[in-house]
């Protein structure tokens, strides 16, 4: 958010915070939600890099298109297991599946 913007609204009465403290998420959830969605926007860029359509991607990992969109939408339903398993199938390097959760 700008700092302008940040001001005006606390000015006005607001609270501003971050999505941890609105949801009351500890600081291990956080992590593995930054992890999550970190792990599926890397998905996401490496099927897009390699010209894959998530119909391709899907029959690389024997799982369904849904499931592929799923993965890359971060949904809650999908491990980071599942997520690095993709990964290391689209032959990213364990040194960078570790780069792509800090990040």
């Amino acid at each position: 958010m700008r700092p302008g913007k940040r001001t005006k609204l606390e000015n006005a009465g607001w609270r501003v915070g971050d999505t941890s403290e609105l949801l009351g998420l500890s600081p291990e959830e956080a992590a593995y939600i930054e992890m999550k969605l970190a792990l599926s926007e890397a998905l996401r860029n490496q099927r897009e890099k390699k010209k894959l359509s998530q119909v391709e991607l899907a029959g690389l990992i024997a799982s369904s298109q849904s499931r592929v969109a799923k993965m890359e939408a971060a949904d809650p339903t999908v491990s980071l297991d599942l997520l690095v398993k993709s990964l290391l199938a689209l032959g990213v390097s364990q040194k960078n599946v570790a780069r792509a959760m800090t990040e």
